[in-house]
């Protein structure tokens, strides 16, 4: 984990206007559902999507880039009213730089909260100036570039307890 001091933590979250996430591990809890029709089936907590709207109260967007095509998150994207939404990236740090197009921000700008290895290079470029986070079951292989490890689990409000750290510290 990044150590940071309380008041440089303070200081790059104020900063932050866009919290991008993974989807699967930490919008779900990484279970897949299928019917004997095929249907995929996500969970999607509540707490989590809360966690959308208070950050929106607070000035801050979000936003979803995920190697996964899926119709049941497009749907979650649409309920929640994000309108950054990247599906089907194999490389999400080469996707970063379109993401500053679209928004106009620069990483110090962006928080990012991812639980696997296909989250370590965008976390890697986001954490330098940024800030960066995993939920609590978030895999060992992010440790090294994330500021935060929620105290819930992905799917389960981690992405929520991520984004009440986030605004604490913005009110501090």
């Amino acid at each position: 984990m990044i150590a940071l001091s309380p008041e440089e933590l303070k200081s790059r979250a104020s900063r932050i206007r866009l919290v991008l996430s993974d989807n699967d591990g930490v919008f779900t809890d990484n279970g897949v559902y299928y019917s004997e029709r095929g249907e995929e089936f996500k969970r999607f907590s509540i707490r989590d999507g809360m966690g959308v709207e208070r950050l929106r109260a607070h000035g801050v967007e979000t936003g979803i880039i995920t190697g996964e095509v899926s119709p049941s998150l497009v749907r979650r994207a649409q309920k929640l009213h994000i309108e950054h939404l990247y599906l089907g990236v194999g490389d999400k740090l080469s996707r970063l730089a379109e993401v500053l197009r679209d928004t106009g921000l620069a990483t110090f700008q962006i928080a990012y909260i991812g639980d696997d290895v296909n989250d370590l290079g965008i976390m890697q470029a986001i954490s330098a100036d940024g800030l960066a986070a995993t939920p609590k079951d978030g895999l060992h292989f992010v440790e090294p570039y994330i500021h935060y490890r929620s105290a819930a689990d992905g799917g389960r409000g981690g992405f929520r307890d991520f984004a009440e750290w986030l605004i604490a510290l913005r009110a501090s």
